[in-house]
């Protein structure tokens, strides 16, 4: 079933769609795959994806991203055959893109191909996620998927578009931020640290946590034995715990907290670095 098809047997139109494209060479023009998939009720309504023809050269660097090569468009269709498709779904509408990369290879293609621009408000899933889990060292979209726990093919259009689109929906049920919200860019109120308990075994202690937000559940258990949870590595920490939910992987030792933990040892600070486990065993 075509895009144009499944769209209009829908009941209801998306409140949101998300695009992706990937491109063959450095002019961000030369797209060679797009993605579309819409979004209501934060849930997916419809996805979509073809390979194009860009009428341009690919580069090895393309290549090495995506996988897509001159051979894979041969007979595919070329921007100006799917300009109307892309423009019948995001017009007027509200459209996701993980970075605005993907409005400007939308708007170059466009301007190239003498095609009319494509009319419609744009949504950067970046600048969402950067606002909702403001503690993470990346927002690239593979390591957001990774710590929200979605299924992903980095630099695959449809599942890039997906993941950006789940990013907003994660992200409105995380802060309570509704789409509307978003859209008028108004701000996430400012977590609060949990008041820490006058007795118990962290009583002194003070504590950021990785990978957590300062009021989260293992924050609470820490201030509940009696740390100061902290939003950031300062002078007086004296404790920073990498939580377990966290997708930082090889990104641990780079965030800026860790590097801020480690100033702090390198010139004699008291400072310990612990693993969630350790943590929770000190409270036990």
């Amino acid at each position: 079933m075509s895009l144009s098809n499944l769209a209009q047997s829908l009941d209801e139109a998306p409140d949101f769609v998300v695009v992706d494209v990937e491109t063959a060479c450095s002019r961000v023009s030369s797209i060679c795959q797009i993605g579309i998939v819409g979004f209501r009720g934060g849930r997916e309504v419809f996805a979509w994806e073809t390979l194009v023809d860009p009428l341009d050269e690919f580069s090895s660097f393309n290549i090495a991203i995506h996988g897509i090569a001159a051979h894979h468009v041969e007979g595919q269709p070329t921007f100006g055959d799917i300009h109307a498709l892309i423009d019948s779904h995001l017009r007027g509408r509200i459209t996701v893109a993980h970075s605005y990369f993907d409005k400007g290879a939308l708007a170059a293609a466009c301007r190239v191909g003498a095609h009319p621009l494509i009319e419609t408000t744009w949504l950067d899933s970046v600048r969402v996620a950067k606002a909702a889990w403001p503690h993470l060292p990346s927002h690239r979209l593979n390591v957001l998927t990774g710590f929200l726990g979605l299924d992903h093919r980095h630099h695959d259009a449809l599942s890039d578009a997906r993941a950006a689109g789940m990013v907003i929906v994660r992200a409105i049920e995380h802060t309570g931020i509704d789409l509307g919200g978003w859209m008028t860019r108004r701000a996430i109120p400012r977590a609060k640290a949990p008041r820490a308990a006058t007795t118990g075994p962290l009583l002194g202690e003070r504590v950021v946590i990785l990978g957590e937000a300062v009021d989260g559940p293992l924050a609470n258990r820490a201030a509940g034995a009696g740390a100061r949870v902290m939003a950031k590595v300062g002078p007086s920490t004296t404790m920073l715990v990498i939580a377990n939910r966290q997708s930082y992987g090889k990104w641990v030792t780079a965030s800026e907290p860790y590097r801020k933990a480690q100033g702090l040892i390198d010139i004699g600070r008291p400072v310990a670095i612990v693993a969630e486990d350790a943590l929770r065993r000190r409270i036990a």
